[in-house]
């Protein structure tokens, strides 16, 4: 359920990004609505912009996708009771932000059949809440690509894909305050040569969490008492 709002923002800039390559509606919707694997949609989209072969496509989209198969292999217990078409479908549906949540969840796999049962039923909740956020905006950005300005082009879909991350990661007061630090840091810094703001924003941010944590960490003000 966390994880939704990022991935709603993530596929709208999918959406977005499929039209601005020069796929039809026909075709932004299919792969939207069939592909549900955000990060090879990422690195297949620019190839087919520019014209790549399929073969050299679907490769790029197996390697990115390899990751899945250590998923698979560690997630082999908690599913062998299923039958095979639920295996299946679990596999199809389950992402990285569901399978960590459930790893974290349920580190080990039930013994009985009622934990089993309580595990499928939150891994089944979290991959349809997390499917239906994707898939959803993923279809309202095709139909919303045509308005956005043409000159934006993919860089405003780039903006978007890093609004869904953001919202994915900052789960904590900690995680909100280095990014707005890591923003503040960046656009005040906008004008160093060679992108350096980056840079100089990620050491702020970086510089001011670790300074926060270590003044709020237990025993610490002990330890610097005489």
């Amino acid at each position: 359920m966390a994880a939704a709002p990022g991935l709603a923002a993530w596929g709208l800039m999918m959406g977005v990004a499929m039209v601005e390559s020069g796929l039809s509606t026909f075709e932004a919707l299919l792969m939207g609505t069939t592909v549900f694997a955000g990060s090879s949609q990422l690195a297949a989209i620019p190839l087919i912009a520019a014209g790549a072969p399929m073969w050299v496509v679907l490769a790029t989209g197996f390697c990115v996708n390899l990751r899945f198969v250590v998923f698979s292999a560690h997630l082999r217990p908690y599913m062998m009771h299923l039958p095979l078409w639920q295996r299946l479908l679990t596999g199809y549906l389950t992402t990285d932000l569901s399978y960590v949540l459930f790893t974290r969840r349920f580190p080990h796999h039930g013994g009985d059949a009622a934990q089993l049962h309580a595990q499928q039923a939150y891994l089944a909740g979290n991959c349809g809440v997390n499917w239906v956020s994707w898939v959803g905006c993923t279809v309202l950005g095709v139909f919303l690509a045509d308005w956005v300005p043409p000159n934006w082009g993919l860089g405003f879909a780039g903006i978007m894909a890093l609004l869904g991350i953001l919202f994915s990661l900052a789960s904590s007061p900690l995680r909100w305050v280095s990014a707005g630090v890591a923003g503040a840091a960046a656009v005040a810094a906008y004008a160093l040569p060679l992108k350096l703001n980056i840079l100089l924003a990620i050491a702020a941010a970086v510089a001011l969490c670790l300074l926060l944590e270590a003044t709020h960490r237990p025993g610490a003000a002990e330890g610097a008492a005489p």
